[in-house]
């Protein structure tokens, strides 16, 4: 599994080019970064040779779409979907990922009439391109009752719409925190086939009552209490290879220095990867 990193919890990055240097020099080997925005400010070579010079590949890029509200808006960001897709496919990238939230101001069922279809024709247009798509189910309590229906927040429940979208290059990206929040084990992990999980994240929970979780309360791995060495098992022993790459949202941004969070981050990382029995 390549250790991976976003942008979130890293500070005020200056660039791109900082992110890559930085992820590199600290011995990450995967990004999720915005392919269209490196191919136009580097040309599709010159992103090729600045992310080969580093060693490192892009874990995803998200879902440049707004579909979660007006027709549209959902209209009006097709065309750059297909941009974006070309762009991650040019450079080598498999995956494009969206969270779900796991309430709406919409019904629910009309919501979910609205949202199969356009998640469908994204999917289809990825597909196109060689791209999977991964839809992130999320777990903290405080967000299901955040707006006025329920929606959905399980793992269950996510791959039951999975199969109602109906296109082969859907699956999961599966978050650590969303996994701890939903009450899940690391048998949970082990009923998934490597193939249904497009992306993962990974980071860390404070020592607070599950229900009190909050989503903007992400801590770095390793200083919290997930399980994250029995996650990082769990993926291992269904055969995963992809990118684990680190997300933490946090109500506040951090005030340290970039460099010194990739550090932390890369400290995190050597802890529970040794912790599990990864190398």
């Amino acid at each position: 599994m390549l250790r991976g990193l976003t942008g979130a919890g890293l500070g005020k990055l200056e660039s791109n080019e900082q992110f890559i240097e930085l992820a590199a020099k600290y011995g990450f080997q995967a990004i999720d970064i915005d392919a269209l925005g490196l191919v136009e400010s580097h040309g599709v070579d010159g992103a090729r040779e600045l992310l080969g010079k580093h060693g490192l590949v892009i874990g995803t890029i998200g879902l440049p779409v707004e579909w979660r509200h007006s027709e549209e808006a959902f209209l009006d960001g097709l065309p750059k979907l297909t941009q974006a897709a070309a762009a991650a496919a040019a450079l080598g990238c498999k995956n494009c990922c969206t969270y779900v939230l796991p309430s709406t101001d919409y019904k629910a069922a009309h919501f979910m009439a609205l949202a199969t279809r356009r998640l469908r024709t994204c999917a289809q247009i990825l597909g196109a391109y060689g791209i999977r798509l991964g839809l992130e189910f999320v777990g903290p309590h405080h967000l299901r009752t955040q707006w006025k229906h329920p929606f959905i927040w399980t793992l269950e429940e996510t791959l039951d719409w999975i199969d109602a979208i109906g296109e082969s290059n859907v699956g999961l990206l599966f978050d650590a925190y969303h996994w701890y929040t939903n009450g899940l084990t690391v048998a949970d992990i082990e009923k998934l086939r490597a193939d249904q999980i497009v992306h993962v994240h990974i980071n860390d929970a404070p020592d607070v009552p599950l229900e009190d979780v909050r989503d903007n309360g992400r801590i770095y791995p390793g200083e919290g209490v997930i399980d994250l060495a029995g996650f990082l098992q769990g993926l291992q022993r269904i055969g995963y290879k992809g990118a684990v790459a680190q997300e933490i949202l946090s109500a506040a941004p951090p005030t340290d220095s970039p460099e010194s969070l990739v550090q932390r981050s890369k400290a995190g990382f050597d802890k529970v990867y040794a912790e599990a029995g990864i190398g």
